[in-house]
């Protein structure tokens, strides 16, 4: 296979709309341990890429890496970006998010000496040692959401859960949800509807408002953009709701609860330093925590808002936070 030269690919990109971080000419030496984190979407989402992307600049500022991003990239176009970083002979090339799981896994074994990591489940029980994929606890915080909206609610009717892309990842988190918001609450309904989309408001407000419609009193969404949508029907009905990926006080600083903050810059900067120290095992599924992956968060309330959610309910959430991320309740299992 020819193999295209990063230099004609920074023409081919910026003739096409492809943004990247920063360029590596061909003649520069590596001295350094080289990351490169590539997105579907915008590092400047208010979400998945951002939060990520805050995982490259903390390396950007250490002197023992070479770090840098590429954004909106297309389906069509991983594989000949993913070479391109694979040719320049980078160290760790990390795909970001579900969509680049099947191609890195195709090409990991062309390229022996670079590793690779994948934001998103194993796909089959075997793959080349010099690729690691990452189970990100979506399913443990999800339950968790769920069991947190219920023992928010008022009415003890109905919570609801918003979803982004049809996918295996979301449907999951949808149960999960629902399974949270039922065991914790007798009698209480988990509702849920996964939109199909991550980057439309309009559906998120219209899947919320149906819920609230239906009984719900608190939202949760995992659906980036469709979510902000979501919020913004719960503030307008006056009910509360709970953030997701970032810190989302400042969306519905009156409604909001607390957010589950996705530590994903944590999860940039681990896989890279492993990287760097030799520590790095591909190969398999890595599994950390609920309490490592997720971080929970109020603004300047701290990590819940005490407005919103009182502290008799804050204590007995923390105890079933304490339990999934111990593994005292297996929410993979709930799930079969």
């Amino acid at each position: 296979m020819n193999a295209i030269s990063r230099r004609r690919f920074n023409l081919i990109t910026l003739a096409s709309g492809l943004t990247t971080g920063s360029f590596r000419t061909a003649e520069a030496a590596e001295t350094k341990t080289s990351v490169v984190l590539l997105l579907s979407g915008s590092v400047a989402d208010g979400g998945w890429g951002q939060l990520a992307y805050g995982g490259i600049k903390a390396l950007q500022s250490n002197t023992n890496f070479k770090a840098t991003f590429a954004e909106n990239i297309s389906q069509a176009q991983i594989q000949q970006v993913v070479r391109g970083y694979a040719d320049d002979a980078y160290s760790l090339i990390i795909g970001h998010g579900y969509e680049f799981g099947g191609p890195l896994l195709e090409i990991a074994p062309d390229y022996p000496k670079t590793k690779f990591f994948v934001s998103s489940f194993l796909p089959q029980p075997k793959v080349p040692a010099n690729i690691l994929y990452a189970d990100l606890a979506y399913f443990d915080a999800a339950y968790a959401a769920g069991s947190l909206a219920a023992m928010m609610s008022k009415k003890k009717k109905a919570v609801g859960f918003v979803g982004g892309g049809d996918n295996p990842t979301q449907q999951n988190m949808l149960k999960a949800f629902i399974a949270g918001a039922e065991k914790s609450v007798p009698g209480i309904k988990g509702l849920g509807i996964v939109t199909g989309d991550y980057n439309n408001a309009a559906k998120g407000k219209q899947a919320a408002a149906t819920m609230i419609g239906n009984g719900a009193d608190v939202i949760w969404h995992a659906a980036d953009v469709t979510g902000l949508g979501a919020m913004q029907a719960a503030v307008e009905a006056n009910v509360m709701v709970i953030g997701c990926y970032a810190d989302q006080t400042s969306v519905a600083p009156k409604n909001i609860g607390t957010s589950f903050e996705l530590n994903l810059s944590g999860m940039v900067g681990t896989v890279a330093k492993d990287v760097a120290s030799g520590k790095f095992k591909g190969g398999i599924e890595w599994q950390p925590s609920l309490s490592e992956m997720w971080v929970l968060k109020a603004g300047s309330h701290g990590d819940h808002n005490p407005q919103v959610i009182d502290e008799s309910t804050w204590k007995k959430f923390k105890g079933v936070w304490s339990d999934i991320a111990t593994r005292k309740i297996n929410v993979t299992a709930l799930l079969k």
